[in-house]
């Protein structure tokens, strides 16, 4: 972003998007009301939020499965804190579905007694920030600098979400206060049927055979990308602003390579391990290689 401050607004120390945000919302989003029967999926941007949203989408709603529906998967589960559609999302049916890139300290403190269920989706961070760079140059149309500029921004939390790693780290160093399960964006890329059986184990939900491979098969980004319940291409239309991109770009594993110069991946590398030290979950770098500690 040229000038983050234009398209960042602070809010107790973390980054919202300025131009999606309600503040009224967010003012009071300490006091929402949890359901023990909610569910929500956390992920810091850019870590499979959409894809999540598809895949609870089709494992709650038998009309999306069979396509029948009308709704989108921001219908279905739409985000706690961007009242995109403006709706009353207090008011919606049980069980609630809610995506959130919420980092824990402003999550609505009736968690700890409630204890709903959430799934913190989570992705190498080398991946996240080349994403990212191209989501705000043909998405968000708010990047007319270099990839390197954008790196920059990110490295000092300049950007929605603020630091990658506080956000993280945030959520797992209270997991013994939360009902919650940790999931792998490349894991699932690797095995998507086993990371649905997985999830659909946490929540408690029994699909048939022929479900699972309804939800396991247009859960796939390949058929996301061309299904507009799921694409998130529509949204970007609501500003009346022509884009060449697509909400969904590759969702590949290791796309860092392509754009990370040798100093900069070193440079990450080091902060990562400062960062990250004798942190417990897995990465995966590359597509190629299983899972790593580091």
């Amino acid at each position: 972003m040229e000038n983050p401050d234009l398209s960042l607004y602070k809010y107790k120390g973390y980054y919202f998007g300025r131009l999606e945000l309600r503040i009224g919302l967010l003012e009071n989003l300490e006091d929402f009301e949890i359901r023990e029967d909610d569910v929500f999926v956390i992920t810091y941007p850019k870590s499979g939020t959409v894809w999540f949203q598809q895949i609870l989408s089709l494992i709650y709603f038998e009309e999306h499965r069979k396509r029948a529906g009308s709704l989108d998967t921001n219908d279905q589960v739409p985000f706690l804190e961007y009242s995109i559609k403006h709706e009353d999302i207090v008011k919606r049916p049980s069980p609630r579905l809610f995506a959130t890139h919420l980092p824990y300290y402003l999550f609505p403190s009736g968690m700890k007694n409630k204890k709903p269920k959430i799934i913190y989706v989570y992705r190498n961070p080398k991946d996240v920030v080349c994403s990212y760079y191209y989501f705000f140059k043909n998405v968000k149309l708010q990047v007319t600098g270099s990839f390197e500029k954008f790196f920059e921004q990110f490295l000092e939390g300049k950007v929605v979400g603020s630091l990658w790693f506080d956000h993280i780290k945030g959520w797992y160093e209270h997991k013994s206060l939360c009902n919650i399960q940790f999931m792998m964006y490349e894991e699932m890329k690797k095995d998507l049927r086993g990371s649905i059986v997985k999830v659909c184990k946490f929540l408690g939900k029994e699909l048939s055979d022929e479900d699972m491979d309804a939800v396991v098969t247009q859960a796939m980004f390949d058929n996301m990308k061309s299904d507009p319940r799921a694409n998130y291409d529509s949204l970007m239309e609501l500003d009346g602003i022509p884009r060449n991109g697509h909400f969904l770009r590759k969702g590949t594993i290791g796309d860092w390579k392509n754009h990370m110069t040798v100093e900069q991946n070193e440079r990450f590398d080091k902060i990562f391990q400062r960062e990250m030290k004798d942190f417990p979950l897995k990465f995966i770098w590359d597509m190629n290689e299983e899972l790593n500690s580091k």
